[in-house]
């Protein structure tokens, strides 16, 4: 009788060893919000490594109330309207052809989806918007927060993320614009777009 309760605790423990064993790899690979530390699931908010860069960028202006496609969510720059938006904090999304005019002059375009980022999280975002800059909401974007000045962007983590403030110093006097010191400023709403000329 001895014996055979010996073979059981020897066969019992050579099957929970090794799935006790299995289950502290697969703790040890994740962090505390369950991704995988080696997927690069959770991003490095320590740098601006993960701009993305897009050169070559066409810049004609389009015919009054034309719509146009753009290959990034945010637009990172390309063919825009005459008119562009003023600077300033938007709580409905906002034309794309006129912000990327925006864009053009060196303002910075802070996106949101406002299914990701509550009113205390916009107003953080808006306390840390340059005077040449727009915050607006955008739907369709992937990330929770999206910075975008012309030619480059970064998808954000949230409003807290610190990589804000990193690419403002490093892009928000808009270097990489075509026309890098027209700004926002005597821009116009988005209800007040006019139908005829130019603010070019």
């Amino acid at each position: 009788m001895l014996a055979i309760l010996a073979a059981v605790v020897v066969i019992g423990a050579a099957v929970l060893v090794p799935v006790l064993l299995s289950d502290d790899d697969e703790d040890a690979g994740a962090d505390d919000s369950g991704r995988s530390a080696s997927s690069g699931a959770t991003a490095d908010t320590s740098n601006l490594d993960a701009v993305e860069e897009y050169d070559g960028l066409t810049m004609q202006h389009l015919p009054v109330g034309a719509e146009h496609d753009y290959p990034q969510s945010p637009p990172v720059g390309g063919d825009h309207a005459q008119y562009w938006l003023e600077c300033g904090v938007y709580d409905e999304p906002v034309p794309e052809v006129n912000v990327v005019h925006d864009l053009e002059h060196g303002t910075v375009w802070l996106t949101y989806r406002d299914d990701e980022v509550d009113a205390a999280g916009v107003q953080r975002l808006a306390d840390q918007l340059p005077v040449n800059g727009i915050l607006s909401p955008y739907p369709d974007q992937e990330a929770p927060v999206v910075i975008t000045v012309w030619g480059r962007q970064l998808a954000l983590t949230g409003p807290d993320d610190p990589r804000i403030a990193l690419f403002v110093a490093a892009y928000g006097a808009g270097d990489t614009a075509p026309e890098p010191f027209a700004s926002c400023h005597g821009g116009v709403a988005p209800g007040d777009l006019p139908s005829t000329g130019t603010n070019a």
